[in-house]
């Protein structure tokens, strides 16, 4: 019991611990497998059909030149329900007729095998009687399915399959809470064991799947008791897949279904991922080794992804056999619709092209754009992905980048230039606020020595000096960080050196003057009334006395 714990827990944790790459490839490898798989059934389904009885089914007889197989199947079908319904035993005879073996049941014809039932290396009486023999067994097995024993037998079997549904559902749940459960690690383990949290969600998806297919299970079952359940359920599936197999899109001399029209978009989804599952190997497996920049990296990928998924579409349309040249109105009219109905999006995709190819920005240059400032991280025929200094993605559409001006700090010399405004006040000394700015500048280990750092007079101010600090980094994603320190080294030094920073200030100018304001005669008599008495009346104390 431990070591098979053991092994399905370390399985677990390996497969929740695939990366996404190789669960893509899987899962394109399983679809285009299936795909594969059922064509070949498509391309037959026309040409076959098969003759069923309560939902099974029998044998194929092909397509004759006058009766269609469907036809032949469905009249073959109506004589054998007929004969089980009856109640009588029924007798199934080989009978040769013009030169070919003819099956009957109860003395009416219900199949003529001709050369085109017939396998290699099988002759037409050998098939005849192999139909017989199925034809027989299952007329026998429908007969015995319609007694009352049979659908007691039926009922008893069918609840002991959902008590045994019942049971199944509640082990698994025992399982997952007592068994599972204490194995798997809490979040707060997670560091500790370095299992990935997706193992939870795994192993939840698991139990899920596995209750679902046991009631998936049991209800087939059940229904492939009755022959009534039986017989419905084909029916169901013969009209699903005759509606799906009904061709309804006609493209030239071709007619599609819409599982055929399904599946070519399948095809094409997976050639979509194929291709960027090949431009990812190519960016970080192939081109890695070359010694190119990142830039040149993702240009090469990307014209490849799209050269990839040119020549992909064209052999798929081909191999599906639609005549390309029937889709030259469609073309025409998606050409004009682009003209007219899609402009922005045939403007970014023309703007796209123009910087994948004339490369004035490249995945991996600092820029500024309006105001953000980032890395580009990716470049795609509609809109380029900046990451920001607060590590931010910014998505810009192509078009602006040939209509609005960006600075590329990446492009050509390795150095940018910043510039720091510093203001001082008037009484300071010029040349030794220079030095202690070129100090500040030289004590960053960022700062390029050759060209040197440098100190610009701009302007005189209303009560300061305007200087500039400029300085050569060879790093320009990192400016806004060095400004930083440069200026915190800058107040280190000022106040080291008594240089002193002007503080803002406002000057306000008062002139005296008489107020033009206006009082009444009441007004005027009562102040001066309490100003002769306040400057006159104090009591013996020295307190002032107040007038009622």
């Amino acid at each position: 019991m431990n070591i098979c714990t053991s092994y399905i827990m370390s399985w677990l944790i390996r497969f929740g611990s695939i990366k996404m790459k190789s669960l893509k490839i899987i899962t394109l490898s399983f679809i285009l497998g299936c795909v594969l798989s059922v064509m070949p059934v498509l391309a037959q389904q026309n040409s076959t059909a098969h003759v069923t009885l309560d939902g099974r089914q029998l044998f194929k007889v092909s397509q004759l030149n006058e009766f269609d197989a469907q036809l032949r199947a469905n009249n073959a079908n109506q004589i054998l329900n007929q004969a089980v319904t009856s109640g009588n035993r029924a007798q199934v005879k080989v009978l040769e007729i013009n030169g070919f073996p003819v099956i009957q049941v109860n003395g009416t014809n219900l199949v003529t095998v001709t050369d085109k039932d017939v396998p290699v290396g099988v002759t037409k009486q050998e098939q005849a009687e192999r139909w017989q023999n199925i034809l027989q067994a299952a007329i026998n097995q429908a007969q015995k399915e319609r007694r009352p024993g049979y659908n007691r037998y039926a009922t008893l079997v069918s609840l002991g399959s959902v008590l045994l549904g019942i049971v199944v559902t509640l082990l698994l749940g025992w399982l997952w809470k007592y068994w599972l459960i204490p194995l798997l690690p809490t979040p707060e383990r997670v560091r500790e064991t370095a299992v990935p949290p997706k193992v939870h969600l795994l192993a939840k998806l698991i139990l899920g799947f596995l209750r679902l297919g046991v009631w998936l299970y049991a209800l087939v079952y059940i229904a492939n008791l009755f022959p009534q359940t039986r017989a419905l359920g084909q029916k169901i599936s013969d009209v699903i897949t005759y509606t799906l197999a009904e061709p309804i899109v006609n493209l030239g001399s071709n007619s599609y279904s819409v599982i055929q029209i399904a599946i070519l978009i399948a095809l094409f989804l997976v050639l979509l991922s194929l291709t960027k599952v090949v431009r990812n190997v190519l960016r970080s497996r192939v081109l890695l080794f070359t010694g190119m920049n990142r830039g040149d990296q993702e240009t090469i990928a990307t014209i490849a992804n799209y050269t990839l998924i040119f020549i992909g579409t064209v052999l798929l349309l081909q191999l599906w056999g639609l005549d390309l040249s029937s889709l030259t109105i469609f073309a025409g009219v998606l050409g004009v619709g682009i003209g007219l109905g899609l402009q922005g999006i045939a403007r970014e995709f023309v703007s796209g092209l123009v910087i994948i190819f004339e490369r004035p920005i490249q995945v991996g240059d600092f820029i500024n754009v309006g105001q953000f400032m980032g890395t580009v991280e990716r470049i795609s025929v509609r809109s380029t992905e900046i990451r920001t200094l607060e590590r931010l993605s910014i998505i810009v559409p192509n078009s602006y980048f040939l209509e609005k001006e960006v600075i590329n700090w990446s492009q050509g010399s390795p150095v940018a230039l910043i510039k720091l405004p510093v203001r001082i006040a008037y009484n300071s000394d010029l040349n030794k606020v220079r030095q202690a700015l070129l100090d500040a500048a030289k004590d960053h280990p960022e700062v390029a020595s050759d060209p040197p750092p440098n100190v610009l007079f701009k302007s005189y101010g209303e009560n300061y000096l305007n200087l500039d600090l400029t300085a050569w980094i060879t790093e320009p994603r990192r400016q806004v960080v060095i400004k930083s320190d440069i200026y915190f080294r800058i107040d280190e030094i000022f106040r080291e050196r008594d240089i002193e920073i002007p503080y803002p200030r406002q000057e306000l100018h008062l002139r005296s003057g008489n107020l033009p304001v206006e009082l009444s005669p009441e007004l005027e008599a009562s102040l001066t009334k309490l100003l002769s008495n306040k400057a006159n009346g104090s009591n013996q104390d020295g307190q002032t006395i107040l007038p009622e």
